[in-house]
């Protein structure tokens, strides 16, 4: 017995021994070929710009680690890298132009209206910018559509129709199965739980989503009007009719240049660039171009800074991560910046569609704190609605994209109750308790009155300090706000006009005017916040390897980037906990 438990020691011994050693080596293979892993630029290069990796405004800032050399250079561009390397690629003598080939971007409108404007100014310092694809949905043709010249293969297909949305109302579905959700809420338009108690959509949820999906859709044919000199109203007559479904007719309404195949494509930049038929012509892809290229808006120079702080994903609370907004991440960021002598204003770029009340209030009150030692500005991205909002109201200045999603001034509560699943399925729950209320609420009871009416009456506290959280902040009546609100979402276009929002323009024209405010003329700009390199960022970094894969890639391959959407959002709403303040839908353009 004793020799089988040495033999048994022995072989897990050597087996840890190995797994650890294996791992070892290939952590030192992998910093030792990162060593000079950077890659180079060439003369009479072209930016390859994909975008179908790049998601967020901010891929995060990681803290010292002694796995720095695994993860540096390994992620790709954020949104803001990417605006920053087509600056940079303006000047720079070794780029000739730009190619977007085969794009398939997952980007929001206002992030590839901000890249859009960005290839504009480059196309004005006379190089070039190109666009193929096999086939194009509505948003990648949207920012192909700025190019000097759009290719489109002889058997593809372009996607221009228009936009239009679609809710899935449950109410139904809920009765059938036993399972529903109690849903506690205050403002008319406050849809996100909507699909929960109707089968068919209000009037007002109609209304507010026609004329937001209106909003949007004027902002790209806006867009595409001018690059391709297209009046807006035949761009219109086109959609109606689908009249640029195929190559031809995308053709002979002048949505593209030529049909072609790719090989054909690339011997127009060979013409370009005056290299030969046979041989190939250099190119970069923007992630690394980003790696190298100098940032334009840093000024390493400046004594003076203005601090950047990226809150991006829901809102739910803790520490938060590059994608979640948590009061821990965010809040010391601001502190930070707050005492920073050298940080002289604060720019917020919000990309979020709400979420946890209370985090919202968390957040509110450090920058309430924080305005009045330094100026607060907020930039807001694709969408600064409900929760995202609430974070932003009592700024100094709000800028928003045109085609941003805000307002959505409204909260909500939501409870699963499985009472008539437990009698359908033989399930009785019993509860003991020493006091009226201690039980508190039970998934397999009905929901009684009075915790009902205790929950209303929590919603209806954040409603009204929601209400003077923004009345404070934009300098209206609470009247005011309330016209406006009961959790109605509004695009920036319109945002501006009723006074959600100051002035329409960039996170840049946010940083100008945060520099103004701060009465700097030269400044350079540090992003926050700083996260520690977790185990999944180095797994994660080592793409390389098929072994090392994060969960998410793994679900994604297993069910599709839609099938790992929609669990997504089946989790997000596991997740709910407490009064939120989330916008009602999801507008997705494709």
């Amino acid at each position: 017995m004793r020799f089988l438990s040495n033999v048994l020691s022995t072989i897990v011994g050597i087996f840890l021994f190995s797994f650890i050693f294996f791992f070892f080596i290939l952590i030192i293979g992998a910093i030792a070929g990162s060593g000079d892993g950077k890659p180079t630029l060439k003369t009479n290069s072209v930016i390859e710009l994909d975008l179908s990796e790049i998601t967020l405004d901010y891929n995060g800032t990681f803290e010292p680690s002694p796995f720095e050399a695994l993860i540096e250079g390994s992620q790709k561009a954020s949104v803001i890298e990417v605006i920053d390397a087509i600056e940079a690629a303006k000047k720079d003598k070794d780029i000739k132009g730009i190619s977007i080939l085969k794009n398939n971007s997952s980007l929001g409108l206002a992030q590839l209206k901000a890249i859009r404007n960005k290839l504009e100014e480059f196309k004005k310092t006379g190089k070039f910018v190109y666009a193929y694809s096999d086939a194009m949905n509505q948003q990648d043709y949207y920012l192909a559509s700025v190019a000097n010249q759009v290719y489109l293969n002889p058997v593809g297909e372009l996607d221009f129709k228009g936009l239009a949305s679609e809710v899935i109302y449950m109410k139904d579905l809920q009765e059938k199965s036993g399972v529903k959700f109690e849903v506690i809420r205050h403002g008319k338009y406050k849809s996100a739980v909507e699909p929960f108690l109707a089968q068919e959509m209000s009037p007002e949820n109609r209304e507010q989503i026609s004329v937001l999906l209106q909003s949007v859709w004027e902002t790209i044919v806006t867009d595409i009007s001018v690059t391709r000199k297209i009046d807006v109203a035949t761009l219109n007559t086109i959609a109606d009719s689908l009249g640029a479904r195929t190559p031809k007719l995308a053709l002979a309404t002048k949505l593209i240049d030529k049909i072609g195949y790719e090989d054909e494509y690339h011997d127009l930049i060979r013409t370009k660039l005056k290299v030969k038929k046979d041989k190939e012509y250099e190119s970069i892809s923007i992630s690394d171009y980003a790696s190298i290229a100098d940032s334009p808006s840093t000024n390493f120079m400046a004594d003076n800074t203005i601090a950047v702080i990226y809150a991006q994903g829901e809102i739910r609370g803790g520490e938060g991560s590059v994608n979640i907004i948590g009061e821990g991440s965010i809040n010391r960021s601001l502190k930070e910046a707050r005492e920073d002598k050298d940080v002289k204003a604060i720019v917020l770029r919000i990309d979020s569609p709400g979420g946890s009340a209370l985090t919202s209030e968390l957040i509110w009150r450090e920058i309430e704190l924080t305005k009045k030692v330094k100026p607060v500005v907020v930039s807001m991205g694709n969408v600064a609605a409900s929760g995202g909002y609430y974070i932003a109201c009592n700024s100094d200045y709000i800028f928003a994209e045109p085609s941003t999603i805000t307002g959505s001034i409204g909260v909500f509560g939501m409870l699963p109750n499985m009472t008539e699943l437990g009698k359908n399925i033989g399930i009785n729950a019993e509860q003991v308790k020493t006091h009226q209320n201690a039980s508190g609420y039970s998934v397999f009871e009905p929901l009684d009155e009075g915790y009902k009416n205790m929950v209303q009456e929590s919603i209806e506290d954040v409603y009204e300090t929601f209400l003077q959280r923004v009345a404070d902040g934009r300098k209206m009546t609470t009247e005011q706000v309330n016209e406006i609100a009961q959790g109605r979402v509004w695009t920036g276009t319109d945002a501006l006009k009723n006074g959600l929002v100051d002035k329409l323009g960039s996170l840049n024209d946010a940083i100008k005017y945060a520099a103004t405010l701060a009465k700097i003329k030269e400044y350079k700009t540090d992003n926050y916040p700083e996260y520690e390199s977790s185990f999944e960022d180095i797994l994660a970094s080592m793409s390389g390897i098929s072994i090392f894969k994060t969960k998410e890639n793994l679900l994604k391959e297993q069910l599709g980037t839609e099938g790992y959407m929609l669990l997504e959002k089946i989790r997000r709403v596991q997740n709910l906990k407490g009064v939120q303040a989330m916008m009602p839908f999801e507008l997705e353009i494709k």
